[in-house]
């Protein structure tokens, strides 16, 4: 079955391709589920449709063609915990007080690829709320703190400078 609340789809797990037959369109269609979200994960996502914004004319008007996925963020036991707090710091306009994420794709005319582009934009979030910063070598460490020591120094040269011209622009009353 798919995430997407059809009643008769078929799998291809090798390239991740899902072929669903849609309930409401009556219509075959096919996405992409990208790398990081498996489809275990998939199942947990509410998936919406509605109209989309903007200039269109008729075709706007009488289409649901906007795409919006949501999950809630702490009971997502398929991404480490560490992860999640990542994504709630990075997100936070993007969660409701219920606490799920909502992430919505109106870029294209067409459903399935509002889908694939949420269902990627929810890939890339993970991606980037678990990549951790590299550690700095030696070398690195050593270069700051001399670009550190030179700024100080050129600071109170010039701290110096200016209080010297202060000094001469002062009248002597005695």
């Amino acid at each position: 079955m798919c995430p997407m609340f059809f009643f008769n789809c078929r799998r291809i797990e090798n390239d991740r391709l899902c072929l669903c037959f849609c309930k409401t369109f009556w219509r075959v269609t096919h996405f992409q589920l990208p790398r990081k979200l498996s489809s275990s994960a998939a199942w947990r996502l509410k998936i919406t449709y509605s109209r989309s914004g903007g200039p269109g004319g008729q075709h706007v008007n009488k289409v649901n063609s906007k795409a919006a996925v949501r999950f809630h963020v702490q009971t997502a036991e398929w991404i480490p915990e560490e992860v999640r707090n990542e994504i709630l710091l990075k997100n936070k306009t993007r969660i409701n007080k219920a606490g799920e994420l909502i992430v919505t794709s109106e870029v294209s005319r067409s459903q399935h690829k509002n889908l694939e582009d949420c269902l990627h934009k929810i890939s890339e979030m993970i991606t980037e709320a678990s990549q951790r910063p590299t550690e700095p070598s030696a070398d690195d460490v050593a270069l700051r703190t001399q670009r550190l020591k030179k700024r100080n120094l050129q600071r109170l040269k010039e701290k110096k400078i200016h209080s010297a011209t202060k000094r001469a622009r002062q009248a002597d009353f005695d």
